[in-house]
């Protein structure tokens, strides 16, 4: 299972330079509901809602999306190993709760300190990362 950051799914629907390859969208995908809202909050920014609304949809619906439970915002208010900004605590908090829950998961990312804290935070990095 792949725990999906933001950075991830903003390259692949804004065709950055660094994005994920097609077989992501093969994988088990899973993120924070957190990820809906940064996505499309990014994608009205830019006036893209029209030209890019099915794209982003289609994107958005390979996810399982998890609620952002007491639980998963509690873990949210701990510390973290390294500075995180509040929504990668949020995702990050996300992400230890599949994992403590025994959901083997890799997350991906392409915000370097997101993936410094998960890597201190011993949630494994996806393979996808260096693509």
């Amino acid at each position: 299972m792949i725990y999906l950051d933001t950075s991830v799914v903003l390259a692949h629907l804004l065709a950055e330079d660094r994005s994920p390859p097609p077989s992501l969208w093969d994988e088990t995908l899973v993120s924070s509901r957190l990820l809906e809202y940064e996505v499309w909050t990014r994608v009205h920014a830019l006036g893209l809602a029209k030209t890019h609304a099915e794209v982003v949809q289609a994107a958005l619906d390979r996810v399982s999306f998890l609620e952002l439970s007491r639980t998963v915002l509690a873990r949210a208010l701990e510390p973290f190993p390294i500075r995180v900004r509040t929504l990668d605590a949020l995702h990050l908090a996300a992400a230890h709760f599949l994992n403590e829950r025994g959901q083997r998961l890799e997350i991906l990312t392409y915000d370097d300190r997101m993936a410094a804290a998960a890597r201190r935070m011993s949630l494994p990095l996806s393979r996808f990362c260096g693509e």
